[in-house]
């Protein structure tokens, strides 16, 4: 398997970077990454003078790339999707879906496009799940040096069946949010996402990092707000991360509350900070 390195960004490559992923997707698996995509990055693309996104990754069939597609158009009409693959036979398997706006490369994380092209975001779900929690830092870095200016890296992980997701947005200087989403009749409590922890947090889940310091709170929240639920879930999740909101930076719009996410800011989770680890 051929790891990245945070100087092989600089170098030409003759063969994709990365591995074979297993390759599960299933339809609308990652609806509620592309709905928070559009809703908060939508009008970026939309002043963009080249509004092409990358779904990196996107696995043994060619679903996610055309419902992002399909999403984004919504809220950028002149949106293109570039689905990257590193299995060539995958990338065979794609062509017959394209379609205006749509295309398929063969490729990793060099992130090829044709005519030097640099993508304004940049999704890559369910990718680095099998690699070492050390290669994470090497694989943002390299993909964030691929976005244009203004551009979004969105990186996470869900379910099979996309109920619980959990995704890190990160711009060229790095990480800035980390986005709880889950379908909230599914729920038994917050924690309950902590199995979906993107790569670069679901080894820290552990007493004394941030990450479980805030799901700990969050589990605390949840059953405070219990009253809540003769209304309606949702009504109970709003409650929670309104009392979540008192000890940590929540950085979310009411709209997007009701959606069943919060969104946190990276460095009150980031591993190792001791932030808010009480």
């Amino acid at each position: 398997m051929a790891h990245p390195s945070p100087s092989s960004s600089s170098r030409p490559v003759s063969r994709p970077v990365g591995t074979v992923t297993r390759g599960t997707t299933h339809q609308n698996r990652l609806r509620r990454m592309d709905r928070w995509i559009t809703a908060v990055h939508g009008g970026a693309l939309r002043r963009s003078g080249d509004p092409v996104v990358v779904d990196l990754g996107y696995g043994a069939a060619p679903w996610t790339a055309v419902e992002l597609l399909l999403r984004l158009r919504t809220a950028a009409p002149r949106a293109e999707v570039v689905g990257v693959e590193i299995d060539p036979a995958r990338v065979d398997g794609a062509r017959p879906y394209e379609r205006d706006g749509l295309r398929f490369r063969h490729g990793g994380f060099e992130v090829p496009l044709a005519g030097g092209r640099r993508p304004m975001l940049i999704r890559a779900a369910n990718v680095l799940r099998q690699y070492d929690e050390g290669d994470v830092a090497a694989v943002w870095a390299r993909l964030c040096a691929r976005l244009a200016p203004g551009g979004l890296l969105v990186e996470g992980t869900c379910d099979e069946i996309g109920r619980r997701h959990v995704w890190v947005a990160l711009g060229p200087e790095g990480p800035r949010t980390v986005t709880f989403a889950t379908r909230l009749g599914s729920l038994e409590r917050p924690s309950d996402l902590a199995e979906r922890l993107p790569k670069a947090l679901i080894h820290r889940n552990v007493p004394g990092e941030p990450v479980h310091a805030f799901l700990r709170d969050f589990d605390r929240a949840w059953a405070a707000a219990a009253p809540y639920a003769s209304l309606s879930v949702r009504q109970r999740w709003i409650r929670a991360v309104r009392d979540l909101a008192a000890d940590w930076p929540l950085a979310d719009d009411p709209h997007r509350l009701r959606q069943g996410e919060v969104t946190v800011n990276w460095a009150a989770l980031a591993p190792g900070s001791g932030t808010n680890a009480r």
